[in-house]
C-alpha cells in the first residue's frame, strides 16, 4: 500500500495540482485585492461615492453608520454589499480564468507537430510497402529506378 502511495503522490499530476492550487490561492489574492482596492471604489465614485462593503441592513434594533460598528455592537446584519463585492469577485476570477485557457488553448495548438515525412512507398509493380530509400523491391526483386 505504501508503494502504491508513493506511486501515486510522486506522478507528475499530483504535482501540478499542488502547484495549481498554490498558485490559484495567490491569484485568487490578487483578484480579491484588484476588486476590493480598484475597481469597487471606481464602481463606488461612479454610483455617487457608495461604498459596497458598508452596504447592510440591521437584523432587529438599533441604528449604525458602518458594518464595522454594528458587527462591534453584536447586531445581526444582512451584509448585502459584501455579497456584490464577491459577485463581481466571481466574475473577475471566471473570467480570467476563461482568458488564461483561451491562451493555453492557442499555444497548445501552435505546438501541434507537423506531420512526419514519410518512411515508406508503395511498390508499383506488387504494391507492398518498402523503404522510401529502396532501389530494388525485396518482395518481388523489380527496379525502382527506372
Amino acid at each position: 500500500m505504501w508503494k502504491d502511495f508513493k506511486k501515486f503522490a510522486i506522478k507528475g499530476n499530483v504535482i501540478d495540482l499542488a502547484v495549481a492550487v498554490i498558485i490559484g490561492g495567490a491569484f485568487g489574492l490578487i483578484v480579491k485585492s484588484l476588486v476590493n482596492d480598484i475597481i469597487m471604489p471606481l464602481v463606488g465614485k461612479l454610483l455617487g461615492g457608495t461604498d459596497f462593503s458598508n452596504l447592510f441592513i440591521v437584523l432587529g434594533p438599533g441604528s449604525y453608520n458602518t458594518l464595522v460598528e454594528a458587527q462591534e455592537a453584536g447586531a445581526a446584519t444582512l451584509n448585502y454589499g459584501l455579497f456584490i463585492n464577491t459577485i463581481i469577485n466571481f466574475l473577475i476570477i471566471s473570467f480570467s480564468i476563461f482568458l488564461v485557457i483561451k491562451l493555453f488553448e492557442k499555444a497548445k495548438k501552435k505546438e501541434e507537430p507537423a506531420p512526419a515525412a514519410p518512411t515508406t512507398k508503395k511498390c508499383p509493380y506488387c504494391i507492398t510497402e518498402i523503404s522510401i530509400e529502396a532501389t530494388k523491391c525485396p518482395n518481388c526483386t523489380s527496379d525502382l529506378n527506372g
